[in-house]
């Protein structure tokens, strides 16, 4: 625990000499919610338009706010004021919201001890830079501005307890976290099966009485959250607010998804049939445009619904689904719950690039488990920091990202290296070798951390394209097409998140 307090003392040190760099809207956002929790009754919360800004968050995060509130209001009483606080950003907002996130991350601190404490050292460490020093945790919460630290330490204790056969307790924290945060949800059909079939087994009467204990349990944590809307008449209200599909099917920045390369598909077909004589209307609105980047209408394609992407999730989930019912293994739940949110990101409705993190956390638990998935995380953590580039657009936060890719980077090669040497080799594999006589290949490089050729073009190509929207870009056509190295970054960054779940459909499929 010593050396974890540590780990956690240098990240923290980072985080506060981060305070004063850029910060997005979503700063103001949460302030904003500061003040609607402080300064109006419970029923007012989910119909305030004081601000562009609503409340759209479940019910705990809404009290997580109004707990703030109580610390801001002594701090600055301007933070929490519904109407002169509007785009207050004087520093004692900044300061003592960025402390807010870094005092939260404290859960991420325990989520991530209880997950390892019972590894092998290397592991644990291992873990513990992959979690509490990554770089895109900082990008997202402790630049861009958000409380992403906080809810993972939630879902980390959940995937901690399940591994270890404590199902209620697991399924009692992913219902606290869903009333935290709504967009955990997607892994709701991996949980709902698994508890099904690995708590409630044991007989019918058995069965049923643990079923009823599971349901009682979710029923309370939901009853707690949303009891007082319901009490109020505002259930719909609160569900509005919640799942607004009128924003349509991609955000304001596109991110890395299996969508990118639909919407791009429709445009070069509109494009080819325009030259080829066919008259093709221009679609009115862009998917780049407006507050909360409403999706255009497609000029060749079929237009896309919610429940397009809510039924092609479901079939992605689908053999992962299939494995726990026929065989729930507690030792696979993290790489179940990891998958799930890979297919949400991949498949999902107004999918936010932040998203990646839901991908990359739980992962950081299975990639110490083999060489395999050793070499697929550093991949896919590679990507999915370098996705989060655009939210840092601003030349004096440069320096920033690309130094913080590059030192995790570097940190997972030596990491991985010393987890996955040289010089592993059984004596039965030195006999192999030897009957080989020719083979160059024995197991003790089988056991070496090294990419393959593919993955190192493919790395190499990220620079490619980040020199190319950083530097030559401007160089060589100025303003012209200013959505070209934005849309580079979506699709490059889609093939390695393409590749990172067809990776682990393959391993759910095949070797679980």
């Amino acid at each position: 625990m010593k050396q974890l307090l540590w780990f956690f003392g240098i990240a923290t040190t980072v985080k506060l000499l981060l305070i004063p760099s850029y910060h997005s809207t979503d700063l103001e956002v949460h302030r904003h919610w500061l003040a609607i929790t402080h300064s109006l009754p419970l029923s007012q919360w989910y119909y305030d338009e004081t601000s562009e800004w609503t409340l759209d968050y479940p019910p705990f995060f809404a009290y997580f706010e109004r707990f703030l509130s109580v610390f801001a209001n002594l701090i600055d009483p301007r933070i929490v004021h519904l109407h002169h606080g509007l785009n207050y950003k004087a520093n004692s907002a900044i300061y003592f919201q960025r402390i807010s996130v870094i005092v939260s991350d404290l859960f991420l601190l325990y989520g991530v001890y209880i997950s390892t404490r019972n590894l092998p050292s290397l592991k644990r460490t291992l873990v513990w830079v992959l979690v509490i020093w990554s770089p895109g945790l900082l990008i997202v919460d402790h630049l861009h501005f958000q409380y992403n630290g906080f809810l993972f330490g939630w879902l980390l204790l959940s995937i901690s307890f399940l591994a270890q056969g404590k199902d209620l307790m697991g399924g009692f924290l992913f219902a606290v976290l869903l009333c935290f945060k709504h967009l955990f949800a997607v892994a709701a059909p991996v949980y709902f099966v698994y508890l099904l079939r690995h708590y409630c087994r044991g007989g019918l009467v058995r069965g049923f009485a643990r079923l009823s204990a599971i349901g009682a349990v979710v029923v309370a944590v939901f009853a707690a959250a949303y009891g007082p809307f319901v009490y109020h008449g505002q259930i719909q209200q609160v569900i509005r607010r919640m799942f607004p599909f009128g924003r349509g099917l991609c955000h304001a920045y596109w991110a890395p998804n299996f969508w990118v390369f639909y919407i791009m598909l429709d445009k070069g077909i509109a494009f080819l049939l325009r030259k080829a004589g066919f008259n093709i209307p221009t679609p009115v609105a862009s998917f780049t445009g407006g507050l909360v980047g409403d999706a255009s209408p497609f000029a060749v394609l079929p237009r896309i619904t919610p429940m397009t992407t809510f039924i092609m999730v479901l079939l992605a989930l689908s053999p992962c689904l299939f494995k726990a019912w026929r065989d729930p293994k507690p030792r696979l739940i993290a790489r179940s719950v990891a998958y799930a949110y890979t297919c949400g990101f991949l498949f999902g409705w107004h999918v936010h690039e932040k998203a990646s993190l839901h991908i990359s956390i739980p992962l950081a638990l299975v990639a110490v488990e083999s060489l395999e998935d050793a070499k697929h995380y550093f991949l896919l953590s590679v990507v999915s920091c370098y996705s989060l580039f655009p939210l840092l657009y601003e030349a004096q936060e440069y320096p920033i990202k690309v130094l913080l890719l590059l030192l995790h980077t570097i940190l997972m090669w030596f990491c991985f290296s010393a987890l996955f040497p040289k010089n592993i080799a059984t004596k039965g594999s030195l006999q192999d070798d030897k009957k080989s006589k020719g083979s160059s290949r024995t197991a003790a490089e089988e056991q070496r951390f090294e990419l393959g050729w593919v993955a190192k073009s493919y790395l190499l190509g990220v620079v490619v394209v980040e020199i190319w929207g950083q530097f030559l870009h401007p160089y060589l056509l100025g303003d012209k097409l200013p959505f070209l190295p934005l849309m580079l970054i979506s699709m490059y960054c889609a093939i390695g998140i393409m590749y990172s779940w067809i990776w682990q459909l393959k391993w759910i499929i095949i070797f679980s």
